[in-house]
């Protein structure tokens, strides 16, 4: 059993869902963890309030509080990549995320995740993700190392002040010419079944991509994607759109079965470079880290 060095939390929700305690709201909130896990968490002191003092089986649900626990897995795979931080300050963090490295704790992955790893190598407990990136998807990632001003970097992402561009290799057709050809998708993506996948269905679009090719091959070709927004699997889905799904993506546009990780095909996406203007400093900020992707 693997259990994770730091806590993760979530939040009461205002409007009671109808339960009466803690541990009945965390059942229906999770509902593929058994409810004999949460019991065991409660009874050996896992699971706590903001102030530290212990969630009990008894304990009352109380609206907007925050609940901690620790995840835990039977067994934890351990991804042979490193990350590399490339700018820190007292604000601030950016770093390389490799692939197939979480950037979260999620499934099967509890300390062998991007924020725990660099929790772990610089100390600052307090580090925390401003924004997330898929497993397969490598690339810039930037977190908060001071709690005081994270809000205001958060609201960069919320308010869209940032600008993310991102790389992808795709395969094209013998007789395309589409270098120097641009794209705005805008369509409306919502999730599917099974649920980690996204589709596209009618209604007010919901998703902003712009999408140029840089370069081309005989049979593939580079593009530059800039995110609008920012949807769940939005870039992989809007690649898919346009009829060039991303290389070596296994849920678009076909799912295909669950198998280990084949660490000699990652997917061929990149986040290579983010700019804005830091709310703190008042400084210009472009950070990005040079392609690995190439054309055959």
């Amino acid at each position: 059993m693997t259990i994770s060095e730091y806590a993760s939390k979530l939040s009461l929700p205002q409007v009671n869902p109808g339960v009466t305690t803690v541990l009945e709201y965390l059942i229906i909130k999770f509902p593929y963890i058994n409810a004999q896990i949460w019991q065991q968490r409660i009874a050996d002191g896992k699971v706590h309030w903001h102030d530290g003092s212990l969630i009990t089986d008894q304990s009352l649900f109380q609206a907007q509080q925050r609940v901690y626990y620790y995840r835990e897995v039977e067994s934890e795979p351990s991804i042979p990549f490193k990350e590399t931080i490339l700018f820190q300050d007292e604000h601030i963090l950016v770093a390389y995320k490799p692939h197939f490295l979480t950037v979260t704790p999620g499934g099967v992955y509890v300390n062998e995740c991007l924020q725990n790893r660099l929790r772990r190598s610089t100390g600052i407990e307090a580090l925390q993700a401003l924004h997330r990136l898929d497993r397969v998807t490598a690339g810039l990632v930037m977190f908060s190392t001071n709690l005081h001003t994270r809000n205001q970097y958060h609201d960069l992402f919320r308010t869209r002040k940032i600008l993310k561009t991102y790389q992808a290799i795709a395969n094209i057709s013998g007789d395309e010419k589409i270098i120097g050809q641009t794209w705005e998708v805008k369509n409306r993506i919502v999730h599917c079944e099974p649920r980690f996948r996204m589709c596209v269905v009618e209604g007010e679009a919901n998703s902003h991509s712009v999408i140029r090719c840089l370069q081309q091959s005989d049979h593939q070709a580079l593009f530059e994607l800039n995110p609008v927004t920012g949807k769940t699997h939005q870039l992989r889905v809007h690649m898919q759109t346009l009829g060039h799904p991303i290389l070596n993506d296994n849920y678009y546009p076909n799912l295909k079965a669950l198998s280990a990780d084949d660490y000699s095909a990652p997917l061929q996406l990149l986040a290579m470079k983010l700019q804005f203007n830091d709310p703190v400093t008042q400084l210009p900020r472009r950070f990005s880290y040079e392609s690995h992707l190439s054309l055959s």
